[in-house]
């Protein structure tokens, strides 16, 4: 895990902590599949500092604590499909690509391949769509993002999230509601835009990280639950 800051529109970005094993930067989730096999994507909730947090068929929703190794498990690890049961039987049952909270309150969007789905995830939680990511957005068409995305999180800027594909990445108006999206300043590639990343990207650990904890491992797999 990494933690760093952003400065829209500037390359002044920095690290802030790390990079860390998850289970050095999150002790409440050591001995699960999030700290062994990693986290594929998350995405902010509008409850103070919450997310939820994804990992092939699991999901958790967390208090990651900012700043602190006071973070906790709220709820979880459990299936997607436990978690949101409007997922099961959808190609969101199996994993979760990427995702960003969106500024309406309780919704978020989450993506897989070239879909994507728009969910509420409140306390009536329930899926308002899935689409392709070209009817939904429609300023990523003809450009790489139209077949998927594989990383992206929210900005502070109202509206706006960053999406990243291979080595490129783009920052874009998602106009909740509306199909009036559009990329700003275009696709650009990652490490000249992101510098404080020039020394952590690309990384090679893609999988299972070998490491020592201070109690037995957990015998515990993505489809166990």
């Amino acid at each position: 895990m990494c933690y760093w800051t952003t400065l829209p529109g500037t390359t002044d970005d920095r690290v802030v902590n790390g990079p860390l094993l998850i289970c050095d930067g999150y002790p409440s989730l050591t001995d699960t599949a999030f700290a062994e096999h990693g986290i594929d994507c998350a995405f902010g909730s509008h409850n103070g500092d919450e997310a939820f947090i994804f990992s092939a068929n699991l999901c958790a929703q967390i208090n990651y604590a900012p700043g602190t190794t006071d973070d906790k498990i709220i709820k979880g690890p459990m299936t997607i499909a436990a978690m949101f049961p409007f997922f099961k039987g959808t190609v969101f049952e199996s994993g979760v690509d990427a995702a960003f909270e969106s500024t309406r309150t309780y919704e978020a969007y989450l993506f897989k391949g070239n879909r994507y789905a728009l969910i509420n995830y409140g306390s009536d939680s329930h899926l308002i769509a899935i689409r392709l990511i070209t009817q939904g957005f429609a300023g990523l068409k003809n450009t790489i993002f139209e077949s998927g995305i594989e990383a992206a999180f929210a900005s502070h800027r109202t509206d706006e999230a960053y999406l990243f594909k291979g080595d490129s990445y783009a920052l874009i108006n998602f106009a909740p509601g509306t199909t009036d999206d559009y990329i700003i300043g275009g696709v650009k590639k990652i490490l000249p835009n992101w510098p404080s990343l020039r020394s952590i990207l690309p990384r090679k650990n893609r999988g299972l990280d070998v490491h020592h904890h201070a109690k037995p491992d957990a015998d515990r797999d993505h489809d166990e639950l």
